[in-house]
C-alpha cells in the first residue's frame, strides 16, 4: 500500500509539472484560448528586429500580437496580425514598426497615414507599392535608437571636423587679417560718410533745380491751357470750319491744276512724237542731201555748179557796174 501511495504521488508530481509546463509555454506565447481573433497583413521591404510574438499597437493600447513573419516575391516581406475581436482601424491605416523599449523590444504601430511621423524615409517606404501584395497594409520602420546613435555620432564626427577647420582657419594671422579689414570697413565707413554728405549738396542743387523745372512746367502748362482756350473760342466763333473750307477750295484748285499738268503733260508728249516724225524725215532729207540725190544734193555736192555760181556772180555783178555807169545802153527811151 505504501509504494502505491508514492506512484500516486510521482504522477501526480509529473502530470502537475507537465500542466505547468504547458500553461506556462502558453503565457510565454500569450495564446488566447477560446478567444476570437480578426487577422490583418501587412506588407514591409524590411522588418528590423520585430519577431513573432511583438505586440500590436493602436492609439497606445495592445490589441494583438504579431502571428506570423514571411518573406514575399519581388523583394515583400509579409507580417500577418491578430487583433482582439472588435478593434476598430483608423482611417486609411499604415503598420510603424518602432522600438518598445531600451532593451531590444519591438512593437508594430497602427495608425492614420496621415498620422505617421514627417520622415522623408517613413514617407518613402509607405508610397512605395510597386508589386505589393494584395489587400496588404502599407507599412513601414522607424529608425531605432541604434540608428539615432548612429546618425549623431556622424553628425558629432561632422561638426568635430567643421570645428577643427574654423579652428585652422581662424589662427593668429587670421586674426590679424581680420583685424586689418575691420581697420578697412572703419575707412571705407568715414569716406562713405563723406561721399553721403557731398552728395546730400549735389541732392540740395538737384532739388533746386527740379523745383525751378517744375515752376517752368507749370507755366508750360498755363501757356498750353491758355492756347486751348484760344482754340476753343475759335472753334466756338467758327475760324475752324473757314480754315476747313478755305483748305478744301484750295485742294480742289490743286486738283485743278494737277489735271492741267496731267493734260499738258498728254500734248508735250504728242507733240515729242510728231517731233520725232519731223526729225527722222529731216534726217531722211539730210542723209539724200549729203549722198547728192536730188537737185538739192546735186547743187550741195557738185564742185563745178559751186564755180559756175561764183563766176555767174562775178560776171553779175560786173553788169551791174556796167549799167550803173551807162544805163541809156541798155534803156531807150522816146518822147513822142
Amino acid at each position: 500500500m505504501k509504494h502505491r501511495s508514492n506512484d500516486w504521488l510521482v504522477g501526480a508530481v509529473i502530470v502537475a509539472t507537465m500542466i505547468g509546463i504547458v500553461a506556462a509555454t502558453l503565457f510565454l506565447q500569450e495564446a488566447d484560448l477560446g478567444e476570437k481573433r480578426q487577422g490583418i497583413t501587412a506588407r514591409f521591404r524590411d522588418v528590423g528586429n520585430m519577431q513573432v510574438g511583438n505586440a500590436v499597437v493602436i492609439r497606445g493600447v495592445r490589441a494583438g500580437r504579431v502571428k506570423a513573419i514571411e518573406l514575399a516575391d519581388q523583394g515583400w516581406v509579409v507580417a500577418e496580425m491578430d487583433l482582439d475581436e472588435g478593434i476598430a482601424l483608423p482611417k486609411d491605416p499604415v503598420v510603424l514598426i518602432q522600438a518598445s523599449t531600451l532593451f531590444g523590444e519591438w512593437q508594430a504601430l497602427i495608425t492614420a497615414r496621415d498620422a505617421a511621423p514627417s520622415i522623408r524615409d517613413v514617407a518613402t517606404q509607405l508610397a512605395d507599392n510597386a508589386g505589393a501584395p494584395p489587400n496588404a497594409l502599407p507599412g513601414a520602420v522607424l529608425p531605432d535608437i541604434a540608428q539615432l546613435t548612429t546618425y549623431a555620432g556622424g553628425i558629432a564626427n561632422n561638426v568635430a571636423s567643421v570645428a577643427e577647420r574654423v579652428r585652422t582657419a581662424f589662427n593668429d594671422s587670421a586674426a590679424l587679417e581680420l583685424r586689418a579689414s575691420i581697420r578697412n570697413f572703419s575707412v571705407l565707413s568715414n569716406d562713405l560718410a563723406r561721399a553721403v554728405r557731398v552728395q546730400s549738396r549735389n541732392l540740395d542743387s538737384i532739388a533746386i533745380h527740379v523745383r525751378a523745372g517744375a515752376a517752368d512746367l507749370a507755366s508750360t502748362t498755363e501757356a498750353l491751357r491758355r492756347t486751348a482756350g484760344r482754340a476753343d473760342s475759335a472753334t466756338a466763333m467758327g475760324e475752324i470750319g473757314r480754315i476747313v473750307a478755305e483748305t478744301e477750295r484750295a485742294s480742289a484748285n490743286l486738283r485743278q491744276a494737277t489735271d492741267r499738268l496731267n493734260a499738258l503733260s498728254a500734248s508735250l508728249m504728242s507733240t515729242e512724237q510728231s517731233l520725232k516724225s519731223v526729225i527722222t524725215k529731216a534726217d531722211g532729207v539730210l542723209g539724200k542731201v549729203d549722198r547728192g540725190e536730188g537737185s538739192l544734193g546735186l547743187l550741195v555736192n557738185d564742185p563745178s555748179l559751186y564755180r559756175n555760181s561764183d563766176s555767174l556772180l562775178v560776171d553779175l555783178r560786173v553788169l551791174i557796174q556796167d549799167f550803173k555807169k551807162d544805163p541809156k545802153r541798155y534803156f531807150a527811151l522816146r518822147v513822142f
